[in-house]
């Protein structure tokens, strides 16, 4: 790898990395607080698990946006891609805001499904010039689907935390 490719693969993770830091920044504060109140199913981690498995999703987001990146922005479909990644990675942020911050599970699983459904497209779309970065995507993808359920059967469970409180 040449100086101006690592330059890009550290700035295409960074950029990943700012996000995860960006959404910690709501998460953070309420995991001993306001989470810890919640009911949860069974199936919950222990909170310790989140930090290190995001850390890793949002490397390997890192690596997929260097791919994709890499694929020459002179083309339209690489584009697309693009704009799909960083509106996915933008949703993900919005997650933490309206779920920890907002403290609203209704809202943050309407931005979950979002966050699920731009992940989904941006894997459709990047799969058509690399592959490598949308397979990058797809433990992102899983990881997604099974914090939807979390999201889901907390709202479910906690029905007051509905709405938005702070």
């Amino acid at each position: 790898m040449n100086g101006k490719k690592i330059i890009y693969f550290v700035i295409a993770v960074g950029i990943c990395l700012l996000a995860g830091y960006i959404g910690s920044y709501y998460t953070t504060p309420e995991i001993p607080t306001w989470y810890a109140g919640l009911h949860k199913p069974d199936l919950t981690p222990p909170s310790w698990v989140f930090g290190p498995v995001w850390t890793v999703l949002y490397i390997l987001m890192g690596f997929s946006l260097y791919l994709i990146i890499r694929s020459g922005l002179k083309n339209p479909e690489v584009k697309v891609g693009l704009v799909l990644f960083i509106f996915q990675l933008v949703v993900s942020i919005g997650w933490s805001f309206f779920f920890f911050g907002l403290h609203s599970t209704f809202y943050g699983f309407l931005a979950i499904v979002l966050f699920w459904t731009m992940l989904l497209c941006t894997i459709i779309q990047v799969i058509r010039f690399s592959i490598g970065a949308a397979l990058l995507l797809l433990p992102v993808l899983v990881w997604i689907s099974f914090a939807g359920y979390l999201n889901y059967a907390i709202m479910m469970l906690n029905p007051a935390s509905f709405g938005i409180s702070f």
